[in-house]
């Protein structure tokens, strides 16, 4: 089976930068990932070129890593596309501090606006108002507080902030792209 098919997790993603020799989070370029495929379809290859770019590199280290970067594009796509509405940015999990987990967040989050911030002026104008509305609610996770005490409360914080995230990176993307996700229907009443 190939590697693209497999779920690709965040710590898989890190480790793939790590072979790259870089010690950067895949946090923030999830973020960008996100915006570019709700606005523009990103394609397979700008998207290797773009991460390889991030990363220093000329190219994938090897067919695994490039396999790897794209069942990652391929996940997230189909992710935000999906009936189910399941879709997760791709983030540190509960394997890491809650700092950690913050700072993913935040890093996602600065990723996400760097690409909305480059949508022109008449597509935003084509934007729902309760789009616009948490697209402005994103700008604050940009200065949330990193070094946070590990805590329930700080937990629940943290998961609300994400979920927020979440359904805005869905919400951009459903309405570029209208009758996708396919979600339940309400049949017109029949007139007779």
């Amino acid at each position: 089976m190939s590697l693209i098919n497999e779920h690709q997790d965040f710590s898989t993603i890190a480790d793939t930068f790590l072979l790259h020799g870089s010690m950067q989070s895949p946090a923030f370029l999830d973020g960008r990932l996100c915006a570019e495929l709700a606005l523009h379809d990103l394609a397979p290859e700008a998207w290797l070129e773009e991460v390889c770019l991030s990363l220093g590199v000329d190219q994938p280290r090897d067919e695994p890593s490039a396999e790897r970067l794209l069942g990652w594009r391929r996940q997230t796509l189909e992710a935000l596309s999906a009936a189910e509405l399941n879709f997760e940015p791709l983030l540190p999990d509960e394997l890491f501090s809650l700092p950690e987990r913050a700072l993913g967040l935040q890093e996602w989050t600065l990723g996400f606006l760097e690409v909305v911030a480059d949508a022109g002026d008449a597509m935003r104008r084509s934007w729902s108002p309760a789009l616009r509305e948490a697209l402005e609610d994103l700008e604050g996770l940009t200065s949330i507080e990193t070094d946070i005490e590990d805590s329930p409360e700080n937990e629940d914080d943290l998961f609300a902030l994400t979920e927020h995230a979440r359904m805005a990176a869905m919400l951009l993307y459903t309405e570029q792209h209208p009758g996708k996700p396919q979600v339940e229907q309400v049949d017109e009443p029949t007139r007779h």
